[in-house]
């Protein structure tokens, strides 16, 4: 892939990625649910199937000349992460098979040894369910106390309220960085520097935010933060957890089991060095080693380059859904939000919407976007959501919008006709 400025960003990628290529119900595809899962480009499925043709073996354990190219491939894959990120050291990234198994690795590795009664965890409204049900869990078993920042009333992080909750009680601030159905970006360096200023560790979420813009753990200085490969143009079955080293040095393993030990004997094992004590049995060899060829197209491009270019597309979406009559936009208004739109239309159901969209090609999601507490926060049942990346077009969110004009129309006509 050769990247030059005289195209749009999208113009120059999209012939890399073969399933935007297809027709859905003989009508062009459009893709707009992003959020949800990314489409991988020829480069990333080229690379897992270079890999299981020619040098499938399991890593860390063969002399052979296979299970050495295995593991050099797959240890390669953990470096481009760790300079991905800007990560201080390659040991302080722990493969994982998503990003929700990477908030379940600290919470049950570093919460259940940390937390105590009384102890409070702080979350917010708008949180994931894989960055709720796992503290629930954690705090039904240590009796810590779950509390939640609130969103403001145009539906951001409110850092007032979120200083007000924090306290001597305060031992750990799990937060995303941006909102999977609001698309709002939180601040998270102050939040972070806050946290810190009190002596809190502070996990990011950051599946919707390591795919879309840099991203500089070291700048930020997170205590953990979480992502999932499937998001950011590789394959499923892969994310990863960063950690600062000292922390990971101080949590017992998650799982036991082959690879995360140094020796084995009848009453006792040792752990092996990071971040192998983290990573029990056979790993997703051929999913981490897609992962750095991901990171390697990323990159290419340009991650402010991929920033820049969603930010314009996030608006322009923003714009036209706004300008529809009927349509209620959640989350605050551009710039200072990702290239994802969470909307209801008047009267029509989400689940509905989204159906009739994808007889035109068009596939959105509906419903709550496993974040059911923040729809019950907003009073409302379920929306629709519209999420793009950097191979999506102005001329896809044309096309989107005229279609689903028609859709609203239709519905508003066969109401009319039961009148």
């Amino acid at each position: 892939m050769t990247v030059t400025q005289n195209k749009t960003l999208a113009e120059e990628i999209r012939q890399d990625f073969p399933i935007l290529q297809q027709k859905v119900h003989d009508k062009p595809l459009i893709y707009f649910d992003n959020a949800a899962t990314s489409q991988k480009p020829r480069q990333v499925i080229e690379t897992l199937r270079q890999y299981y043709e020619n040098d499938n073996a399991n890593v860390h354990r063969g002399a052979h000349t296979l299970s050495s190219r295995a593991t050099t491939a797959y240890e390669a894959a953990r470096d481009k992460v760790a300079k991905f990120i800007n990560a201080r050291s390659r040991n302080e990234i722990v493969f994982t098979r998503n990003a929700t198994e990477a908030i379940n690795l600290v919470a049950y590795s570093w919460g259940l040894n940390n937390l105590t009664e009384g102890d409070e965890i702080i979350l917010s409204v708008m949180e994931h369910h894989s960055n709720i049900v796992p503290w629930q869990i954690i705090a039904a078993k240590t009796k810590a106390i779950l509390k939640y920042v609130r969103i403001t009333e145009d539906h951001q992080f409110d850092f007032e309220h979120y200083t007000s909750l924090l306290s001597d009680k305060t031992k750990l601030v799990a937060v995303v960085h941006v909102s999977n159905m609001l698309g709002c970006i939180n601040p998270v360096e102050e939040i972070i520097k806050t946290a810190h200023q009190r002596g809190i560790p502070v996990l990011i979420d950051a599946c919707q935010s390591v795919p879309h813009m840099p991203i500089d753990v070291q700048k930020m200085d997170c205590d953990w933060l979480v992502a999932s490969g499937h998001k950011m143009c590789a394959t499923t079955g892969i994310g990863f957890l960063y950690g600062k080293e000292e922390l990971l040095r101080q949590m017992p393993p998650f799982l036991g089991g082959g690879e995360m030990i140094a020796e084995v004997h009848f009453d006792y094992f040792t752990c092996g060095e990071l971040p192998h004590k983290f990573e029990a049995g056979t790993p997703a060899i051929g999913e981490a080693i897609a992962l750095g060829a991901a990171i390697d197209y990323l990159s290419n491009i340009g991650m402010e380059r991929i920033y820049e270019y969603e930010k314009q597309l996030g608006c322009y979406l923003y714009q036209q859904l706004q300008a529809i009559p009927g349509i209620t936009i959640y989350g605050s208004k551009p710039p200072q939000r990702a290239a994802l739109v969470s909307f209801n239309v008047e009267g029509i159901h989400g689940s509905d919407l989204a159906t009739l969209l994808d007889y035109e090609g068009v596939a959105i999601r509906s419903g709550h976007h496993c974040t059911q507490p923040l729809h019950r926060y907003l009073n409302i049942s379920a929306s629709a959501r519209a999420s793009l990346y950097f191979y999506n077009t102005f001329a896809e969110i044309d096309a989107f919008i005229a279609i689903l004009k028609d859709t609203i129309e239709f519905f508003l006509q066969s109401e009319a006709s039961l009148e």
